[in-house]
């Protein structure tokens, strides 16, 4: 029976499975309202009606991290897996023939350190520690404020186990940002391999007293694209090992959340929910700055020959619309560094 439980455990609640029971494309089972909890935190911003998305969105599953993706119906468009209910009604049957056992586990209770007859089953709120009554009435929390434990403890799960289903939620738009960071990688990749293209077509013009130019020039693309990549490399690693630290402290959550005395429970939870909100927290990463991946200011055209091949340089925009002004006798270009050229020699008589 205690096998059987562990299967019937959600994910999410890490309590039975609560009818009506769905099925992912994965196969894994969540309860409807687990499942609709993380929807909607994975798609803040679908419109809602009575506490459900009315929309298609999708999120990711808790136990294998398979994005499901919804229709237009949300959750409530997920089937339902009757032979699981079934299997929890039948659970539920024999649980209640066998429920003379179940005294033996609160004889597992934590007793008092200070009074060793006494259970531990107050907490108190002012040092924020689980303690004995006999604690509040003559020891050494007489003038504290307390609270029933039980209280405590289900007020303390609730708000872990609503910042797991926050980060599982923060996760998913983590690995989104991962995903464009990638794409950013290789549009800064396919950008500087097309203005290095465009560069070496015109310089193989220029012969030899062209190729030492062309390899410097050519450097500085290389070097101007190697530096992008090296910091949008260093971003993804920053983003992945925030992920990753965050997928930790998940697992550390659900364990936590498993531990069935509450006392043990209460002196893990309050540095666990610390660990919760740094973890959902992205405030302290770098983000990549619109147009970063841009390369083509290392244009260049040949407006100037003879003596100016030797100070070639990217032109700049400046220098693009002087060209057009004194006539539009040189091509135009768009880049970065400036260049001065000396005006072409006299032919000799």
């Amino acid at each position: 029976m205690d096998n059987l439980e562990k299967q019937l455990i959600c994910p999410i609640c890490l309590e039975i499975f609560t009818k009506p029971v769905v099925i992912l494309p994965c196969q894994h089972n969540l309860c409807r309202k687990c499942a609709n909890d993380i929807f909607q935190a994975s798609n803040p911003y679908l419109p809602t009606r009575g506490g459900s998305v009315t929309s298609g969105g999708r999120f990711r599953c808790p136990s294998c991290r398979h994005e499901v993706v919804l229709d237009r119906h949300g959750v409530y468009g997920l089937q339902r897996n009757l032979l699981v209910e079934n299997i929890i009604d039948m659970f539920k049957q024999e649980s209640t023939s066998a429920k003379p056992a179940a005294p033996e586990r609160t004889e597992e209770q934590a007793m008092c350190q200070e009074h060793e007859e006494e259970k531990i089953n107050i907490y108190c709120v002012t040092h924020s520690v689980p303690t004995c009554s006999m604690c509040k009435v003559f020891g050494a929390h007489q003038d504290c404020e307390v609270a029933p434990l039980k209280s405590m403890y289900q007020t303390q799960k609730t708000e872990l186990t609503d910042g797991i289903a926050m980060m599982v939620g923060n996760n998913d738009r983590i690995q989104g940002i991962i995903s464009q960071l990638k794409e950013t990688c290789r549009t800064v990749e396919e950008n500087g391999m097309r203005q290095k293209s465009q560069l070496c077509e015109k310089f193989d013009h220029l012969y030899a007293i062209l190729e030492e130019r062309k390899r410097d020039l050519s450097s500085k693309v290389a070097a101007e694209q190697e530096e992008k990549l090296n910091y949008i490399r260093g971003l993804t690693k920053k983003y992945k090992e925030h992920l990753e630290q965050s997928s930790k402290t998940v697992e550390t959550g659900i364990q936590t959340l498993e531990e069935p005395e509450m006392a043990v429970f209460l002196q893990t939870v309050k540095d666990l929910l610390k660990r919760t909100g740094e973890a959902s927290s992205t405030s302290h990463l770098e983000k990549v700055e619109q147009g970063y991946e841009a390369m083509d200011h290392y244009t260049v055209n040949f407006w100037r020959e003879g003596r100016a091949l030797r100070s070639i340089d990217f032109i700049s925009d400046d220098e693009d619309e002087y060209e057009e002004v004194d006539g539009g006798k040189a091509e135009a270009g768009v880049g970065g560094g400036a260049s001065t050229a000396a005006p072409l020699p006299s032919p000799a008589p």
